[in-house]
């Protein structure tokens, strides 16, 4: 055992038995390189990383090569998913020397944290132009010891050019409609018109960009800004990125046509995605729609949840084969003759046309991953392969729970729950929002990052941590009338007034006290979740539409200056900050429904409220003159009925107990 024994990170701790002498990120570490006069080798990954395993097993497990890892290094391994302001610099630095990043992040660090020589994956031997990573080692070694001044000038130039990257809001204002009109323009051209997406391979789910098309169709009426977002979530569902059997979706598709998945699950994919066709249903009443957000909550709600009650942060891409070699894909991906084994010959054969599995296969050896062109499944057929894979050896599962990924499940498994009569659904959005309050907050509302089976990591929040707990806190807020997530909310995003803005409405991923790096990390642009910054101009608009507190709205729309500017240049890496922009142009709209508890009126109202389109409406529901919410307060019924109340931009419409007329409201410009 070396000293990662002991640590909450699964990722760590499947290097806690390497021979590499591997330190978490620690001072002592540091100490350490600098006492022995040695470069520190900085190792950047996470569990479900496909290469991040082969690196291990090909050079972290082989004990040569750990001996010289130990004799001339101080070795250093970070989960990126726990440390995200660790991985968002240094992969800022790999990017900009190499052009391109990824993981496993190799870097080389002096004792001030400085780097100077970057990589991601380095074979075992010299491949495709690629060196050795014994090579690397040997040339960073000579480096130091030779050419001690070369180093300690490249790393110096390294942090310079990274402190100049700081960023400024950019634009007075927030975008306007016609910003966002030259958004969606901008995102049409990117558009894959034979596939559906964006780009090309790799392909990637869109799901933020998708969240703004659907908002902009809701405000404009705009026809080509919907027929972009179904036509990709129908390619996406019927594709092998979906798991046509268990529900859920892999990272990204290698091909441009979403057969082929890198077979990796991630929460914070699920998440989004699962809100994203419970929206497009909600918009266009698809069957489809309403079948994948149900299936993927499902997915998360069954394979993915903690005895804790939270949510684990993925399943591996990697599993046993029938060899018991682990590969990538072999849970997923079937043979004519294995879908023969289990179905016999005429369902087999018939199964092998419905789910595009060939001779040739579409994958590796002959296997195929499963797609469904169509929907004429027979019935009983999925369930008997879905109970014949199950037999099949599992992947592996990252079951650290991430505060920023779980508010995103809590807000897609609140409203699938609400939209679908799927009460169930609520009570686990419900719970994992227990257990961050319970586990992830303390006294003063500051959230740690991470936990494992109940117990707490030692890493901050980050900025997506704050914003993405208080973005599930609210939807959560909205389905169930209780008002204390409300209350949980508003803690939250003051820190984030309070500790994560700079001037001129910057935001910073990392709080003002948190552990300083060689740059602090900002970013407003998405990954594969919404980023902090946009991430927290949305629940602060949504927090001030609650509220009417002035402190937070101008904090959302100074922070939506990036947007305006950036929008309409690169509108694939700004979608949620678009989306978030169509909220604060439509207002966004304020619903209070009021009527007793368990009245039919108030629930047909409630459900109303919270099937309208209007982007970024808030809802409040309770009782008359109830203190659970201010959108509430002197709100009285009508002629001893329930009613709601639909206000925008300081301004009210005429109360309303018919749900047809309330519809009207929230579906109209």
């Amino acid at each position: 055992m070396n000293r990662l024994a002991g640590v909450t990170s699964p990722y760590l701790l499947q290097h806690a038995d390497n021979p590499v002498d591997w330190w978490p990120w620690t001072p002592e570490a540091f100490e350490e390189a600098r006492r022995r006069d040695v470069p520190i080798l900085l190792s950047v990954g996470y569990s479900a990383c496909h290469w991040c395993h082969v690196m291990a097993h090909e050079s972290f497990e082989d004990d040569a090569t750990a001996a010289y890892m130990n004799e001339h290094f101080v070795s250093v391994k970070v989960d990126r998913e726990e440390r995200p302001d660790i991985d968002a610099v240094y992969m800022e630095a790999v990017q900009a020397a190499t052009g391109q990043g990824g993981w496993p992040m190799s870097v080389f660090l002096t004792a001030e944290a400085r780097p100077f020589y970057f990589g991601t994956y380095f074979p075992p031997e010299p491949r495709h132009g690629m060196p050795s990573f014994r090579q690397v080692l040997e040339g960073v070694h000579t480096a130091w010891t030779d050419r001690r001044g070369e180093v300690d000038e490249v790393a110096a130039k390294v942090v310079h050019d990274l402190a100049g990257r700081s960023l400024a809001a950019d634009a007075p204002g927030r975008p306007d409609a016609a910003d966002l009109a030259r958004a969606l323009l901008a995102l049409s051209r990117e558009y894959d018109a034979k596939s559906a997406g964006f780009g090309g391979a790799p392909k990637f789910p869109p799901s933020m960009a998708l969240e703004f098309l659907l908002r902009h169709h809701a405000r404009t009426g705009s026809d080509g800004a919907l027929q972009m977002a179904a036509d990709t979530c129908e390619a996406m569902a019927r594709g092998g990125i979906y798991d046509q059997l268990g529900g859920g979706f892999a990272r990204y598709s290698v091909d441009r046509d979403w057969v082929v998945p890198h077979f990796e699950k991630m929460l914070y994919d699920n998440a989004l995605l699962c809100r994203v066709y419970a929206h497009l249903w909600r918009t266009t009443g698809s069957a489809l729609a309403r079948r994948v957000a149900l299936e993927t909550a499902d997915f998360i709600a069954g394979q993915l949840r903690t005895p804790e009650g939270g949510f684990a942060s993925a399943l591996d891409a990697d599993s046993e084969d029938a060899t018991g070699k682990h590969v990538e894909g072999a849970y997923y991906v079937w043979t004519p003759a294995q879908l023969r084994e289990v179905l016999g010959e005429e369902d087999g054969e018939r199964a092998a046309l419905l789910y595009g599995v060939t001779g040739d296969g579409t994958f590796e050896e002959g296997a195929s991953v499963l797609q469904l062109p169509g929907d004429d499944v027979p019935a009983g057929l999925r369930e008997r392969l879905l109970a014949a894979r199950a037999l099949r050896p599992c992947p592996g599962r990252d079951d650290k729970i991430v505060a920023a990924w779980n508010g995103l499940a809590i807000a897609a498994l609140a409203e699938t729950g609400a939209y679908f009569d799927r009460p169930d659904l609520v009570e686990r959005a419900t719970e994992a929002a227990d257990l961050l309050v319970r586990v992830h907050m303390n006294d003063g509302a500051r959230l740690s990052r991470t936990s494992k089976d109940g117990r707490v990591g030692a890493n901050s929040g980050v900025l997506e941590d704050y914003a993405d707990v208080a973005e599930g806190f609210l939807a959560l807020a909205g389905v169930t009338g209780e008002g204390v997530w409300l209350e949980f909310a508003g803690f939250l995003l003051d820190l984030v007034l309070d500790q994560f803005i700079g001037e001129n409405g910057t935001l910073y991923d990392t709080a003002h006290d948190a552990e300083p790096l060689i740059r602090r990390p900002q970013d407003p642009t998405d990954t594969a979740t919404p980023s902090g910054w946009t991430a927290a101009a949305g629940a602060l608009l949504s927090y001030a539409a609650h509220t009417g507190s002035e402190a937070h709205r101008t904090a959302a729309e100074r922070a939506l200056g990036v947007v305006k500017a950036l929008g309409p240049r690169a509108p694939r890496f700004i979608g949620w900050g678009l989306a978030v922009a169509e909220a604060a142009l439509d207002g966004p709209r304020e619903v209070a429904v009021v009527g007793p508890a368990g009245d039919a009126g108030t629930a047909a109202l409630h459900r109303t409220a919270l099937l309208g389109t209007a982007p970024g409406a808030v809802v409040a529901v309770g009782e008359s003159g109830g203190g659970e919410f201010p959108l509430l307060a002197d709100r009285p019924l009508i002629d001893g009925r329930a009613a709601a109340y639909v206000c925008r931009n300081f301004t009210c419409d005429a109360p309303t107990p018919d749900p047809a007329v309330l519809a009207g409201k929230l579906g109209e410009d």
